[in-house]
């Protein structure tokens, strides 16, 4: 076997694997995003339904005075 054709076999079997590889990642379906962190998780269907999702995430609590705050004492 001569080296030109030694070269041209390695050349052309890492081009297929690359080709490979793109393709797996081109066909390869992406995961769905999901709220929440179980399986049975599912996307709220509208907007409305999305906005109330983080207002409730979100909120805190009104009757809670968080203005003045609390000094930290880190307790080393």
């Amino acid at each position: 076997m001569s080296p030109r054709l030694f070269i041209i076999l390695v050349l052309t079997g890492i081009a297929a694997l690359g080709a490979g590889i793109v393709t797996w990642n081109v066909i390869q379906p992406r995961p769905t995003p999901m709220y929440g962190s179980g399986a049975a998780a599912t996307r709220p269907a509208s907007e409305a339904e999305r906005r109330e999702h983080r207002e409730k995430f979100f909120s805190g609590d009104p009757g809670r005075d968080v203005r003045g705050g609390q000094e930290m004492k880190p307790r080393w």
